[in-house]
């Protein structure tokens, strides 16, 4: 972006606080380490093992504590579900750490944030069990996001892209799929033996884009036999979820570093499925902000 370019008031909205529109986070209240958390009644949870709250502040499904945890200074913020959520909020977070709110152009220094997302996940092999956790090493956004960014292909990678609709025989209707790393410092850092290395797939919805049926037909009844059964350099995909792709790359993007780690909450091959699965969640968030 043109450090010179003034950005106008219908482009980046800023309320009337100087709170940035949807996440209503003033600049002061931005962490460099963020915690994203999709259902914003698991802020709480988060938070309950932080040392000091320096703020609570909901809009939406946009919930953000701040605070630290062992002296370390950290947020929370919740996203809601689905990539286009996503979008909203590593925008809105980028800009609280890198646009003058006042003169409405880029700070001359980037300042770059660590975000790590703790999610839950659907798992595609059989080999992934309810309870286990698995990095998004590569997070493939269906929703078509990225492609509306000029350089989502200097942050994709292009040939697993490639060869992934090859494999499934992609419908070309659908938004074309987009795979990004997660960085690999976090990953180094937040990933030790009790974490699977996956390749993600962030579907675009919950039923129909993940092979579910309920009433309506599905258009390619096969595809989640597609996606099982591919492989990229011998390594096959590993769970379903819906904002990994999409957070990693808009990261990479903007300059920041990105993961996701979920605990697998369904076993999509054996129709099995756990609803009480928030030890396993607290467990996970736990070992995340020990390590992060």
């Amino acid at each position: 972006m043109d450090k010179k370019r003034i950005i106008p008031p219908s482009e980046l909205i800023i309320n009337e606080d100087g709170s940035a529109f949807h996440i209503h986070l003033t600049p002061d209240q931005l962490r460099d380490k963020i915690i994203f958390v999709g259902d914003p009644g698991r802020v709480d949870m988060v938070a309950s093992y932080f040392d000091t709250i320096d703020y609570n502040v909901s809009a939406r499904e946009f919930h953000a504590i701040g605070g630290t945890y062992k002296g370390k200074p950290l947020m929370v913020i919740s996203h809601g579900i689905g990539s286009d959520n996503i979008e909203i909020v590593v925008t809105e977070l980028d800009a609280l750490a890198n646009i003058d709110f006042k003169t409405r152009t880029v700070k001359p220094e980037h300042r770059t944030l660590e975000i790590v997302r703790v999610g839950t996940s659907g798992s595609l092999q059989d080999d992934l069990h309810i309870g286990d956790f698995v990095i998004a090493e590569k997070g493939t956004g269906t929703d078509g996001i990225l492609n509306f960014y000029a350089d989502r292909n200097e942050v994709c990678d292009l040939e697993f892209e490639k060869q992934f609709c090859i494999h499934t025989d992609w419908d070309p209707t659908w938004a074309a799929p987009y795979t990004v790393d997660a960085d690999p410092d976090l990953v180094e850092r937040i990933g030790r033996d009790d974490m699977t290395r996956g390749f993600t797939i962030s579907a675009v919805g919950f039923y129909a884009p993940q092979g579910r049926m309920v009433r309506l037909k599905l258009a390619d009844p096969e595809l989640n036999e597609k996606i099982e059964s591919f492989r990229y350099r011998g390594r096959p995909v590993t769970n379903f979820e819906m904002e990994s792709g999409c957070l990693q790359g808009m990261a990479k993007m903007l300059g920041h570093k990105a993961m996701t780690v979920c605990c697998i909450i369904a076993e999509r091959r054996a129709n099995n499925a756990n609803t009480d699965y928030k030890p396993k969640v607290r467990k996970l968030i736990e070992t995340v902000l020990e390590r992060f």
